[in-house]
């Protein structure tokens, strides 16, 4: 009797490789970052942080309230608030105070600009309160983070906020140590849309290779925000190793009358022109100082009805694509021929490409995929479909506020 012979197996599939040019990046930190936190947030991909700055959490109305606008986690809260509530509505919190329901702690807000780079003592007064740093014209910012460092519970994920000192008048080597040496998340919030004073050439003119003012159409642009989420990115080491969330304001965050109110176009267009920049979170602040509204909570009261529709969608629209801008991105395999903006993400075999205009004046953009592609892309959200050849589409962009995000499918075939 012959011996026994197995069947054959079928063949592997083989490898598509990807196209000269093209690399996959992960997202910075990981799709698990938040997973090594004890109580943390979700590692999730349906997660992505949508957060809202300081507000009061003290009756069981409010966090239906916030979750209905599509929040879904508190970064500082009001003395007093109750983080049951929070817990209880599905929601998250990162409070500048311990709670043991709490998946964060936020160390500081802005130690970069009020305390300054430097290693001095720290008198412990904040802001406002006496002096900051002795001697009294001494910098004492990183003695304040190593200060506030052991008040976070062990083990526990660590955020902080910074300013303008680390995207704009601080060295590198000082920037960085503030992004790199305290927490486990970071930001820092630049108001580009409503800020008086960011597009002077000591702020928003630093941005130049010879700094010099900007013009408005230079300065009042949702681009800047994904140059914010940039900077502070540059400074991670290693590259990609945490997380970096972007601040969008709502309202009229400055006293100035004449400082500008930002509209529902700027906040979508700045949400997601941080987002295409590599931002892993989004925290509203959501506070008027100024202008025809005065409000702690923009998004509750009244006179945010404005804005308020326009901030539900975006952040509807984020929960939707959670899972993808949760997944790697795809650099290099588009370009296009015009002022845009462009990140590409692979997911679940197709590609997503999220466009941001750069300029006021309309255009309209040719985006080539090197790979990838059929007849046509979707524009998510936008009811419609856009026809492709030859891996191409066109699209117009009214104007600096302008995104439009694609979906095209056999992003597989990228070798993905």
């Amino acid at each position: 009797m012959a011996p026994y012979a197995a069947a054959p197996s079928a063949a592997a599939p083989t490898a598509v490789p990807l196209p000269a040019g093209v690399t996959v990046r992960d997202i910075d930190g990981g799709a698990q970052y938040y997973g090594k936190f004890p109580n943390g947030l979700p590692s999730s991909a349906n997660y992505f942080p949508v957060g809202i700055w300081f507000e009061s959490v003290l009756n069981s109305t409010d966090v239906p309230l916030d979750k209905a606008a599509g929040i879904n986690t508190y970064v500082e809260l009001t003395a007093g608030s109750n983080v049951q509530f929070i817990k209880d509505g599905g929601l998250y919190a990162i409070p500048s105070w311990t709670s043991p329901l709490a998946s964060g702690f936020l160390l500081s807000d802005e130690a970069d600009m009020w305390a300054g780079p430097g290693s001095t003592a720290w008198t412990g007064n904040y802001p406002g309160a006496g002096t900051v740093c002795s001697p009294a014209d001494s910098k004492c910012g990183f003695t304040v983070q190593q200060t506030l460092v052991p008040h976070a519970p062990a083990g526990m994920m660590v955020y902080s906020n910074y300013g303008k000192g680390v995207t704009f008048w601080e060295s590198s080597a000082e920037a960085g140590q503030f992004v790199n040496s305290y927490q486990q998340v970071v930001s820092a919030d630049n108001y580009w849309f409503t800020d008086p004073s960011i597009c002077a050439p000591t702020e928003g003119g630093q941005m130049l290779p010879t700094p010099r003012a900007l013009t408005d159409a230079e300065c009042r642009k949702a681009s800047n925000y994904g140059w914010t989420v940039d900077r502070v990115r540059s400074f991670v080491s290693p590259k990609g190793n945490i997380p970096v969330w972007a601040f969008v304001e709502l309202g009229h965050p400055f006293t100035e009358a004449s400082a500008p109110t930002i509209t529902g176009p700027e906040i979508r267009a700045a949400v997601w022109s941080s987002i295409i920049h590599g931002a892993r979170g989004i925290t509203y602040f959501n506070h008027s100082f100024g202008g025809d509204c005065l409000s702690q909570h923009v998004l509750r009261d009244a006179c945010g009805a404005a804005i308020r529709p326009t901030v539900t969608a975006v952040n509807q629209q984020i929960a939707e694509l959670a899972p993808v801008l949760n997944s790697p991105f795809v650099d290099g395999v588009a370009t296009t021929s015009g002022s845009v903006d462009v990140a590409v993400k692979a997911y679940n075999k197709s590609l997503y490409i999220i466009a941001n205009s750069t300029q006021a004046a309309s255009q309209s953009v040719t985006v080539s995929l090197k790979c990838g592609g059929g007849s046509s892309a979707t524009v998510l959200g936008e009811n419609r479909s856009v026809a492709m050849a030859n891996g191409s589409f066109t699209d117009a962009f009214a104007d600096s506020n302008a995104v439009h995000i694609y979906k095209v499918e056999g992003g597989n075939g990228c070798g993905i």
